[in-house]
C-alpha cells in the first residue's frame, strides 16, 4: 500500500525512538513499506544491535543520484508541558504538532514519499534514502552508514540533501563541533587541610575558565571569511551541566561534566583536540603533583565535522534549481551533511520547518511548510526523471 507525505509522519511520529530507546521498530516499518514498493533496503546495526540505521537505492544502478539523508532519533519529551500527545501528529491552526514533525521525521516522511513517485516516473537518476540514528546524541550513527554505502558499492550520488529544518532554504555551511564526558578524579581530606588533597571540583573550574578565556581570546581574534556568516563568528567552547563533591568542608573526590567545542569550517577539529588535551595534561600533573591517585578522564563521545561552503559544489546547485533562491545560509548546529562532505560528497541543507521549534514541547512544523516539502520533492522526482 502506498501512504502520502502526511500518512507516513503520521506513522513515523508513531514510534517513540528517543535516542535513548531502540529506533528498530521504525526501521521495521520503513525496510517493510519499501519491501511493499519493491524496493529493497540495507540496514547497518549499531554495535550493540539494539538501533539500525537503513539505506536504499531507486532507480538505475548508474552514479550520479541525489541522497535525501535524514535521523530517525528524536529528543526526549520528559519534563515539557505538551497540550498534545507528542507521539500522535496533531493538526491545529495550520500546524503539525508532535515529537519529531520538525525535527526530522516530517523530512523523513517526504523523502520516503519520493519513492513511489519515482517508480512512477521512471527517473533516469538514482534516487537513495538514508535514515540514520543517534543524530541528537553527537550524529554516531550517519559514519558506519556512510561508510557501508561506499564500501558495498552503492552507486556514488553526486548529491545529499539533509533535511534538517532550515524554512526550505539552502544552508550551506555549518560548524563542526567535539564533545567530552569529563571526569576528574581529586582526593579527599577535610577542607582545613585542603592544601593536602585535590579538589576535582576546583580543578574542574580551572578548566572551566580556560573555556572561558579561549572564547575571549576567539571573539577578539580577525573574523575569518568564512566564519563571518555564523552567529557568533568564531569557535566557542561550552559546558553545560557539572556535578561533584560530597560535603562543603571535604575537598571533592569527583567531578563530572560535559565539554564541548563549536568549530567553524576552516579550522582543524584535531587541532582543537589536541590543545584540549593538552591543557588537560597540564592540570591532571598538576594534581598529581599533591597526589598520585588524582587523575582526569577526557572520553570523547562525538565528534562532527563541519559542512564548509563548496565552490559550485553539485548539491547547492540543485537545491537552487530547485527553490530558486539565490542567499547562503550558515547555521551553527551540526549534521550528518558534514560527515557525507568528508566522504567525498557534495552536501547541503534543505528542510521544511523552524529550528526554533526543534526540541521544543509543542514541537510543530507549519502545514505550509510541510507543503512546501512536498512540491520541492515533486520537483526533485521530475528532474530525476528527465
Amino acid at each position: 500500500m502506498t501512504l502520502n507525505a502526511r500518512e507516513l509522519m503520521d506513522r513515523l511520529v508513531g514510534f517513540p525512538t528517543v535516542s535513548r530507546d531502540s529506533n528498530l521498530e521504525l526501521i521495521d516499518f520503513v525496510e517493510g513499506y519499501l519491501d511493499g514498493l519493491g524496493v529493497k533496503s540495507t540496514r547497518v546495526p549499531s554495535e550493540d544491535g539494539t538501533k539500525a540505521a537503513l539505506y536504499a537505492h531507486v532507480g538505475p544502478q548508474i552514479e550520479g543520484g541525489v541522497v535525501l539523508s535524514g535521523h530517525t532519533d528524536v529528543v526526549p519529551v520528559d519534563g515539557q508541558a505538551w497540550d498534545t500527545d507528542p507521539f500522535v501528529v496533531t493538526e491545529r491552526e495550520g500546524k503539525l504538532f508532535g515529537r519529531g514533525t520538525c525535527d526530522m521525521k516530517g523530512f523523513d516522511a517526504l523523502a520516503l514519499s519520493a519513492v513511489p513517485l519515482a517508480l512512477e516516473r521512471g527517473i533516469k537518476r538514482p534516487l537513495q534514502i538514508a535514515l540514520s540514528y543517534d543524530e541528537e546524541v553527537g550524529c554516531t550513527g550517519a559514519p558506519p552508514m556512510i561508510d557501508h554505502m561506499v564500501s558495498m558499492g552503492l552507486p556514488r550520488a553526486d548529491t545529499v540533501l539533509v533535511g534538517e529544518p532550515s524554512m526550505m532554504k539552502i544552508v550551506t555551511g555549518h560548524k563542526g563541533s567535539i564533545g567530552y564526558n569529563m571526569h576528574f578524579r581529586g582526593f579527599e581530606v577535610h577542607s582545613s587541610l585542603a592544601p593536602t588533597g585535590v579538589s576535582a571540583v576546583m580543578m574542574a573550574a580551572k578548566l572551566i575558565n580556560w573555556a572561558n578565556e579561549v572564547n575571549d581570546e576567539n571573539a577578539a581574534k580577525p573574523v575569518g571569511e568564512i566564519a563571518a556568516d555564523f552567529v557568533p563568528p568564531y569557535t566557542t567552547l561550552h559546558v553545560g551541566t557539572i556535578s561533584g563533591g560530597t560535603a562543603q568542608n571535604i575537598t571533592a573526590k569527583d567531578c563530572h561534566f560535559g565539554f564541548d567545542f563549536r568549530i567553524v569550517p576552516g579550522e582543524d577539529i584535531a587541532e582543537w583536540d589536541a590543545r584540549f588535551m593538552a591543557k588537560v595534561a597540564e592540570l591532571e600533573a598538576e594534581m598529581k603533583s599533591v597526589r598520585p591517585e588524582a587523575g582526569i578522564t577526557a572520553e570523547q563521545y562525538f565528534h562532527v565535522p563541519g559542512l564548509a561552503p563548496e565552490s559550485d559544489g553539485k548539491a547547492e546547485a540543485l537545491v537552487r534549481r530547485l527553490t530558486g533562491e539565490n542567499a547562503s545560509n550558515v547555521v551553527s548546529y551540526g549534521t550528518e551533511a558534514g560527515q557525507f562532505q568528508e566522504r567525498g560528497y557534495s552536501a547541503v541543507i534543505c528542510g521544511p520547518g523552524d529550528i526554533a521549534q526543534a526540541h521544543q514541547p509543542n514541537e510543530f512544523v507549519s502545514v505550509e511548510q510541510f507543503q512546501q516539502g512536498e512540491a520541492f520533492i515533486a520537483r526533485l522526482v521530475d528532474m530525476l526523471a528527465e
